[in-house]
């Protein structure tokens, strides 16, 4: 019995162990169902739901998009010869998801020592692009030989850092031309909002032709698609969109004659300005000071910076600044004496020491000329002579004829800071400055003082339009603009007598007056005024303008030289040495 109660007992106990083990296994497999089910459904999400995700974030790991800049088209002058082209340089950029942000400002500290710029510049860079940005960023141009070492040699510690080979901006005759030329600059917020299609970093024209014609010289970028390693190490190209480079620009100036200018000015305050007189085409437009566009091509320098900021002011675009013209715009009163019907071409005066006029003298060049014609008025250029024309014409043919002959908004070549003359009539002296008209006013306004206003560029509009017989031409830079600016030259209704008795005057300044340097045999016979007008407080400037030959007019002249006193002292000799260069150029 005892023993029957044991064999119960020993098998109440297996079952119970049994039972035991039974739940602990169904526990287990339980919780191996439920983790291998949450990993299957992790799984699950991860390659069907999310998949599509992370393959394209692991892609954007391994396959970059490079931008891949255009060449900007060359600058030509009107003979093919290069003012402006291109050169293989290196530039910095930076690949913002290489890094974290904070790794990021260290690595800018590594940079800002090795090229030479504020680390804070490099960073403004990367908030700017955002850092999350998948496309890179451009920190820099045109690095030294010794930046490029060192980066290579820290590759390792600067992940994100790519040394790109492009083309950089030359301009291979330094400042010549620089005004007209103007020069280059990566596109800033405002240009990036007003052309969407912009990609980060683009070089656009900031000034000068550079900016005129910027849409025909940039070309459009490409890009290559490129699989990279870990380290950001090209592996393989998957992909190529080639860039388009931009189309060339050729010019009217002519390379010779502007050199001419720059050289004859010698970097003074001034300008110079050769036209053609038939077309209107700019063959020299200098102004000095000027400046080297190729500073702008690469990081320019805190003593090259203060450098175009001096008193002189080098950005200053001279030719295209009003000036008193002085004598020089005795050809305006002439023209306007003659075309109002109060003289003829023929018609003579006396001329005086001074004239009075309500009490205030003005005075002669000397003690008088006699009795004279307009010609002979001009070779010595009387100011009593043109005081009388100018009171009995009046103000406002003077004003007429000033704009009929190229003063005023006629001119606009579409360059900065681009001013236009200013000859102005009582009404219009009484709006602008709300004071009434004297009888001084007009006899200043005669003989180009006064209010009188005039840049370099009208200057040879005018005295091209006696020249070619009546033309007003339109003043242009770009060639391909020529036969459409022909088309729209406009006769202004001059007689063939006031242009006549002009143009002999104009010839015996050269033959007997002031500009009798020019007639020394080295060149043939041209036709030609002085000018010398006061600057209150300082030298007068020198001006002369003039065209040649006088025969058959080609192209006209215009001298300005700041403070430069006499105009036969100053501004002749240089324009002597433009009229050299274009006839030995010309007999070639």
């Amino acid at each position: 019995m005892a023993g029957g109660i044991s064999f119960s007992s020993s098998s109440r106990l297996e079952n119970t162990v049994l039972t035991q083990r039974s739940i602990r296994a169904i526990i287990i497999l339980m919780i191996s169902t439920l983790l291998l089910g949450a990993c299957g459904l992790r799984l699950a999400q991860l390659q069907l739901v999310e998949g599509h995700r992370h393959r394209a974030s692991a892609d954007r790991n391994r396959i970059r998009m490079i931008p891949i800049a255009s060449d900007r088209g060359n600058i030509l002058d009107h003979k093919g010869r290069l003012l402006a082209a291109n050169r293989l340089s290196r530039s910095v950029y930076l690949w913002p998801r290489e890094q974290s942000q904070e790794r990021w400002q260290q690595s800018a500290l590594i940079l800002s020592k090795i090229l030479k710029i504020p680390g804070p510049e490099i960073q403004q860079k990367l908030t700017q692009i955002g850092y999350h940005s998948p496309m890179p960023v451009r920190i820099v141009r045109d690095i030294s030989p010794a930046a490029f070492t060192a980066l290579a040699e820290q590759a390792e510690q600067l992940p994100g850092v790519e040394i790109r080979a492009e083309s950089s901006r030359i301009y291979p005759h330094g400042s010549l031309a620089a005004h007209v030329l103007g020069y280059i600059g990566e596109a800033t917020e405002e240009d990036l909002k007003a052309h969407p299609n912009y990609p980060i970093g683009i070089v656009v024209g900031q000034m000068g032709v550079e900016r005129i014609a910027n849409a025909e010289l940039q070309g459009s970028w490409g890009d290559r698609l490129v699989e990279t390693d870990v380290r950001g190490r090209e592996l393989q190209m998957l992909g190529v969109h080639p860039p388009v480079a931009g189309s060339p620009v050729q010019l009217t100036i002519d390379l010779d004659l502007q050199r001419t200018a720059e050289k004859a000015l010698g970097n003074r305050r001034g300008a110079v300005v050769v036209l053609d007189v038939k077309t209107g085409a700019v063959l020299a437009l200098a102004s000095g000071p000027t400046f080297d566009p190729n500073l702008f091509t690469r990081k320019m320098t805190t003593a090259e910076w203060k450098g175009l900021q001096n008193p002189d002011k080098p950005f200053l675009n001279r030719a295209l600044q009003g000036y008193p013209p002085g004598s020089t715009f005795k050809v305006v009163t002439a023209v306007a004496g003659m075309e109002s019907g109060k003289f003829a071409p023929d018609s003579m005066l006396g001329t005086y020491a001074y004239i009075n006029l309500g009490g205030h003298l003005f005075h002669e060049h000397g003690a008088g000329y006699g009795v004279i014609g307009f010609s002979d008025a001009f070779a010595v250029s009387s100011n009593t002579f043109f005081y009388q024309v100018g009171l009995t014409t009046g103000p406002e043919q003077i004003s007429k004829w000033a704009q009929r002959l190229g003063i005023g908004e006629i001119t606009n070549l579409g360059l900065e800071g681009e001013s236009h003359g200013l000859v102005p009539t009582p009404t219009e002296k009484q709006k602008l400055y709300g004071e009434p008209w004297y009888g001084g006013d007009t006899v200043s306004m005669a003989i180009g003082q006064g209010l009188v206003q005039v840049s370099p560029l009208e200057l040879t509009v005018v005295y091209a339009t006696i020249a070619n017989g009546g033309w007003r031409v339109k003043p242009h830079l770009l060639a391909s603009q020529t036969d459409a600016m022909v088309a729209q030259r406009q006769r202004i209704g001059l007689k063939s007598g006031t242009i006549a008795v002009i143009r002999s005057g104009l010839i015996a300044v050269v033959q007997q007056g002031t500009a009798s340097q020019l007639n020394d045999g080295s060149i043939p016979l041209t036709a030609g005024k002085t000018g010398t007008a006061e600057v209150l407080g300082q030298r007068d400037n020198a001006l002369y303008v003039g065209f040649g030959p006088a025969r058959d007019p080609q192209i006209a002249v215009a001298v300005v030289v700041e403070n430069g006193g006499f105009g036969a002292e100053s501004a002749v000799p240089i324009a002597h040495q433009i009229y050299k260069t274009y006839f030995k150029t010309q007999s070639k």
